[in-house]
């Protein structure tokens, strides 16, 4: 029984430090624009930084599970496929941001139930389950990032609305393969940390209660 909670617990805790690490990278805003400059996405695309902020923001503030506007840019075109596509999405962040809530209640919950028996087992077991899937996303993207970008789409997506056509969806040209690299190693970053923490937590406890 006593396994059965921790792994429970730690299941928990790894989705929601998932969640997590999904939703904080949404919201970093600060990433998108230093790939502004960082990729010359303003020299690249013929829109100024301030107009593709703008949008961009638009496109962040879409995604919330608190938002219910109908997505619009003021400044680029958006096909009918892309309005799917972009909706797609948004139920996925909103799913992710759901389950986040979920976990984080249940987490509590269990850690609750740690803090009565003394049993930090989920910490350590949270610590191995949360490190194997960077470990191997990380393996993946390192081997070949746009292959990985193209089997996460299959996997997500049941149609090819995300393949876009610049001159029906020109958002496209704002938004270059390498930026959503650079969000994917933000996520596993904060993965890894989340993982980390609760192998040092464990460690810190285990040796408290000794």
């Amino acid at each position: 029984m006593r396994y059965v909670r921790n792994t429970a617990a730690a299941l928990s805790l790894m989705l929601f430090i998932i969640a997590a690490a999904v939703t904080i990278t949404l919201n970093f805003r600060q990433l998108y624009y230093f790939d502004i400059d960082y990729l010359h996405i303003a020299e690249t695309s013929g829109v100024d930084a301030d107009t593709i902020k703008e949008n961009y923001d638009i496109l962040i503030d879409y995604n919330s599970m608190f938002n219910h506007d109908t997505l619009y840019f003021p400044d680029f075109a958006m096909s009918e496929h892309g309005r799917i596509h972009f909706e797609e999405v948004k139920n996925i962040f909103v799913g992710i941001q759901i389950m986040g809530i979920i976990t984080l209640i249940l987490s509590i919950l269990f850690l609750i139930a740690a803090i009565r028996k003394k049993d930090w087992l989920f910490l350590k077991l949270t610590s191995i389950f949360t490190i194997a899937i960077p470990a191997v996303l990380a393996v993946l993207i390192s081997i070949n990032w746009e292959q990985a970008f193209v089997t996460f789409h299959h996997i997500f997506f049941s149609n090819d609305y995300w393949i876009f056509d610049p001159q029906e969806d020109a958002i496209i040209n704002v938004l270059p393969d390498t930026f959503f690299m650079h969000c994917a190693i933000m996520i596993l970053g904060l993965i890894i940390l989340g993982s980390i923490i609760c192998g040092v937590l464990y460690t810190i406890l285990k040796r408290k209660q000794k």
